[in-house]
């Protein structure tokens, strides 16, 4: 892959060559970097935040989405692997949760600490089959989940412009096979709005077969976009885990990750 097409993938919006850590994130089925942007001010200095933009969206909407979760995983892996020469941690949303968990397993060098949002474990996969229907149908479904103003899917350009990555993203998680190859040894959090249709807390307690590590679970106010209503508080309890479990390790850059930081709201 050349560098050119690296870049394509990731969105680096305060590059920062002498992070502490790197702190890759992931967006849900048809999301834009533009999910975690207000993260990128709450975030201290020695955190660099890394967004990832798949294809055929912002940019990208003329490349096409891989044919499989697998290949997607492949080509990700590809383009985040030179920027991890130091610590990093992974935090993907809804979608971004499975193409996270796999990315941890492919890569080399394993996440200091996984974050998983919004999603069942692999035991739990839903499957489906929203992709194949008409765009009412998806228009429907963005909707009931919430995270989509209402007033865009009213627009016929806009909805043009939208629903061809949310189709192919919802067939990429929908035909998932959601067998992985093994289990993280990475620490795991998982994180949920309480009020979220598509998950229950018993469900997200399922992702600790998943890892070998330390795991917990967060649950926030809100619903399947509960991070989108409250980022400082989701930036909150992610620096608070760190932090937390990072204090052996971190040595002077622990001042830099706990300085002016938001409140946690704790976690249950």
């Amino acid at each position: 892959m050349t560098a050119d097409r690296r870049r394509g993938w990731l969105r680096r919006p305060r590059p920062t060559p002498d992070a502490a850590l790197r702190l890759v994130c992931l967006p849900h089925a048809g999301g834009t970097p533009g999910l975690f942007r207000a993260w990128v001010p709450l975030l201290p200095p020695a955190i660099e935040p890394v967004l990832v933009c798949l294809p055929g969206r912002e940019n990208r909407l003329s490349e096409p989405v891989p044919p499989s979760i697998p290949a997607l995983v492949a080509d990700l892996a590809e383009a985040v692997e030179p920027l991890l020469d130091r610590p990093w941690a992974l935090f993907g949303h809804s979608m971004g949760a499975a193409v996270g968990f796999e990315l941890s397993l492919t890569l080399r060098r394993r996440p200091t600490w996984l974050f998983v949002s919004a999603r069942e474990p692999p035991q739990h996969h839903h499957g489906g089959a929203l992709h194949r229907l008409d765009d009412e149908a998806l228009c429907t479904e963005l909707l009931r989940l919430g995270g989509t103003p209402p007033e865009l899917l009213r627009e016929a350009e806009i909805r043009a412009m939208v629903l061809p990555a949310v189709r192919q993203d919802y067939r990429l998680i929908e035909t998932y096979h959601a067998r992985p190859a093994g289990r993280t040894d990475a620490p795991l959090s998982v994180f949920l709005g309480r009020d979220d249709p598509d998950l229950t807390r018993e469900e997200a307690q399922g992702w600790r077969k998943w890892t070998t590590g330390p795991f917990d679970l967060t649950v926030f106010e809100g619903g399947h976009f509960y991070l989108a209503d409250q980022p400082e508080a989701v930036v909150a309890a992610i620096l608070a885990t760190l932090t937390g479990a990072w204090t052996p390790k971190l040595g002077p850059f622990q001042s830099l990750l706990t300085e002016k930081t938001p409140r946690h709201r704790g976690k249950v």
